[in-house]
């Protein structure tokens, strides 16, 4: 019995700093390990070269469009790797080039939690990140959500696939594997 009491005060400590920290920090896309990916923003900075410090989206190819060097691909690189490709082909236009990359917005790597949750919608997945964080982030279950029969759907080699999540044998201390890692496009189902 006491076991099960600190498992619910761990996990309402845990629920609570995961909701104050919100999704965008999860996400993380200021560690040096995060790859950009389509659709993220970029600050990219050249010092003493204002006019071409620029504002981009990562087009859906990966690719992005920067001045003077043309089409190059970001998606895949970390910031470090794209920060260093641009300073190699912008040696050829600017003298000694300084090139920060930043990663102002993180919108590649996004799960989806829908159904009987506190806060459903899409959410920017942490380096690495568990169904029971998301579900924290998420807000933690709306009434009458099913704690028992939690789907995450993902996609393995071009086919659904469907991973129960049983919340109550979790917090059990029953099934603990279930708490597996999302993935990017994975969606959290709480009937």
């Amino acid at each position: 019995m006491i076991v099960q009491k600190v498992k619910a005060v761990v996990f309402l400590s845990l629920f609570v700093f995961l909701a104050c920290l919100g999704s965008e920090v999860l996400a993380d896309p200021t560690s040096p390990s995060y790859q950009i990916g389509p659709s993220d923003q970029l600050r990219i900075f050249i010092w003493k070269e204002a006019e071409l410090t620029q504002d981009l989206q990562v087009m859906p190819d990966g690719k992005i469009t920067f001045p003077l060097i043309g089409e190059i691909e970001a998606a895949g690189k970390t910031v470090t790797d794209l920060k260093k490709l641009i300073t190699e082909k912008l040696k050829k236009f600017v003298t000694a080039p300084e090139v920060t990359v930043i990663v102002t917005q993180s919108n590649s790597r996004q799960i989806y939690l829908i159904g009987r949750v506190a806060r459903p919608g899409p959410y920017a997945l942490g380096a690495e990140m568990t169904v029971l964080q998301a579900l924290s982030v998420a807000g933690g279950f709306a009434e009458w959500a099913d704690e028992k029969s939690i789907k995450i759907v993902r996609r393995e080699n071009g086919k659904e696939v469907q991973l129960p999540f049983n919340y109550k044998d979790y917090i059990g201390g029953r099934n603990t594997e279930q708490n597996v890692l999302l993935r990017p496009s994975d969606t959290v189902v709480v009937p």
